[in-house]
């Protein structure tokens, strides 16, 4: 009689394809971010408007497949390994913060009209890479201990 539980390697198959997913989204982010970041002086023109567009979407869209992918699955205490849970409770309460940041940022800058932001936007992406940097080592802490506790 076949079970319904799903098999060890159907769990890691599913668990690396959770790794992927975010850190395929994180690449997407970052490559947007940089694009934009290089783009100085910023205007509130059209094409400054549509890179900040796209990055908060990408932005937004990465934090949500964080959650989504990797985070909710510890959160709902579905993750067994004891090494990833004493890690995911050391570094979840700093990840939620960037979160909280990422959102903040996009409703900075994707919800209020662009021009009464742009003198700020240099300083305030220079805030959100710092933010980025930190939340992706800690992201890559989680992501190794997945990998590798196995």
């Amino acid at each position: 009689m076949a079970s319904d539980q799903p098999t060890s390697t159907d769990r890691r198959a599913r668990s690396k394809e959770r790794m992927a997913g975010l850190v395929s989204s994180r690449n997407e982010t970052l490559a947007l971010y940089s694009n934009l970041a290089s783009n100085r002086p910023y205007t509130a023109g059209d094409q400054t408007e549509e890179m900040v567009r796209r990055f908060c979407q990408a932005l937004v869209d990465y934090a949500a497949t964080a959650h989504f992918q990797l985070y909710r699955y510890i959160v709902e205490n579905k993750e067994r390994r004891q090494a990833v849970l004493a890690l995911a409770e050391q570094v979840y309460p700093q990840i939620a913060a960037t979160t909280d940041a990422i959102l903040d940022f996009n409703d900075r800058y994707d919800v209020a009209p662009l021009e009464t932001r742009i003198g700020d936007l240099a300083d305030d992406l220079s805030q959100l890479g710092e933010l980025l940097a930190d939340r992706i080592q800690l992201e890559d802490q989680v992501i190794e201990a997945l990998d590798g506790a196995r």
